[in-house]
């Protein structure tokens, strides 16, 4: 145990009768001196004490909270199912667990179905909490404004043409529906090989309308306990409901919109229950003036028919991989900040990749500029795409070569 350094040793006064007068006064200086040492350590002395005094009263307070805390029974999160003369039916999060159960006096009058609450061990209903979105929701959400615009797309310009009729022009020019007489498509699908712009296009799309852009992806929508996808799915589109204009973006929705089988495991059930309540949401969009949907899939193929019937997905739109001019559009979009050569020929190089998707032609640009790095010049030559095709084709043939610039 630690002890308390001892206090300094009081100064005293010692004066011999033979002293003459200036020794005397030398002697009540050096006295005086000594008496405002003293007094100046124990000030300190005080302060640091003063200091401990309070470190330990916070001390003292954060352990009788966290006392108090251990002694408080948890709460755990349910949802109101029904109002009933005997009760109230509550569904508990996680375990999807019905229960009947009382509600405190003070919340008889302010309990609806559908409200979140707080349930103690024995399943009564002590809080109401407000109904917030789901936090992964939130967390998908985009900048208002993507930066990327249609300019920065190439060789899809009638892909492009189809996504604006669908998805930009209700959201600008409702009116021009109205006239006609005419519901615009209710949701478009983008399908195609990966690589060849369907995430961009719907970038663009989004800035294009000053629209909330709000991605995710399919398989983030596969969750582990029954009933959270379902959730998810609801709590994304009443984000967009209070974002609008939005635009919803599923990318990869094979994951949640696959073919249904016969298979009776917890995991495909749990991916059809989210299915389910996505046709659900997507039937449910009466009015969908300022809320569009857009999904992109590389496995058309894969798809469930529900998913695509008129009303859902109207409007198909197959994003293939670009031809030769389409190509060459794509490699000056990617080129444009280079400092390239003169004699490079964007018509003989966009022959010479052929069956490249744009994804393919950005790093084909990326890798020539690394060519050029390494040879320590600062123009890009024709030569330093024929290497980086090299490179790229060794690359897809064995994976796991590794090349040294």
């Amino acid at each position: 145990m630690s002890r308390s350094p001892s206090l300094p040793d009081r100064p005293r006064l010692d004066l011999d009768p033979e002293m003459s007068d200036a020794e005397r006064l030398a002697a009540i200086k050096q006295h005086y001196e000594r008496i405002v040492q003293v007094h100046d350590e124990l000030d300190d002395r005080l302060d640091d004490a003063n200091e401990r005094r309070q470190e330990l009263r916070e001390e003292v307070d954060q352990l009788q909270r966290r006392n108090e805390m251990l002694k408080t029974s948890s709460l755990y999160i349910a949802t109101v199912e029904e109002l009933t003369e005997d009760g109230v039916v509550i569904k508990q999060h996680g375990n999807n667990q019905e229960v009947l159960t009382e509600v405190n006096p003070r919340l008889e009058n302010e309990l609806d179905a559908g409200d979140r609450v707080a349930v103690n061990d024995s399943f009564a209903v002590q809080q109401l909490l407000d109904d917030e979105t789901d936090a992964r929701a939130q967390a998908m959400e985009v900048d208002e404004s993507p930066e990327v615009t249609y300019d920065d797309i190439g060789g899809i310009d009638e892909q492009i043409r189809e996504v604006r009729e669908a998805v930009e022009d209700p959201l600008l020019n409702p009116e021009k529906f109205d006239t006609v007489g005419v519901e615009p498509p209710s949701g478009v699908l983008l399908h195609g090989p990966p690589g060849t712009g369907k995430t961009m296009l719907a970038k663009a799309v989004a800035n294009q309308t000053d629209a909330t852009f709000i991605k995710m992806a399919g398989s983030e929508l596969v969750r582990k306990f029954i009933g959270e996808g379902s959730r998810l799915v609801r709590d994304l589109f009443d984000l967009a409901a209070e974002r609008e204009p939005a635009v919803i973006f599923i990318d990869e929705i094979d994951a949640v919109a696959a073919k249904r089988t016969d298979s009776k495991t917890s995991g495909d059930a749990e991916v059809q229950r989210t299915m389910m309540q996505l046709l659900s949401e997507m039937d449910g969009f009466d009015d969908r003036g300022d809320i569009r949907i857009m999904a992109a899939t590389n496995r058309f193929d894969m798809l469930d028919g529900a998913i695509l019937r008129p009303g859902r997905f109207d409007r198909l739109i197959e994003v293939p991989k670009p031809n030769a001019e389409g190509r060459e559009r794509i490699l000056r979009i990617h080129t444009s900040e280079m400092n390239l050569a003169e004699t490079l020929d964007f018509a003989d190089l966009a022959e010479e990749t052929e069956g490249m998707s744009g994804a393919d032609l950005a790093s084909l640009t990326t890798e020539a500029g690394m060519f050029a790095i390494r040879d320590g010049r600062d123009e890009v030559a024709m030569t330093d795409f024929t290497d980086a095709m090299a490179k790229i084709e060794q690359t897809d043939a064995d994976p796991q070569t590794v090349y040294h610039y």
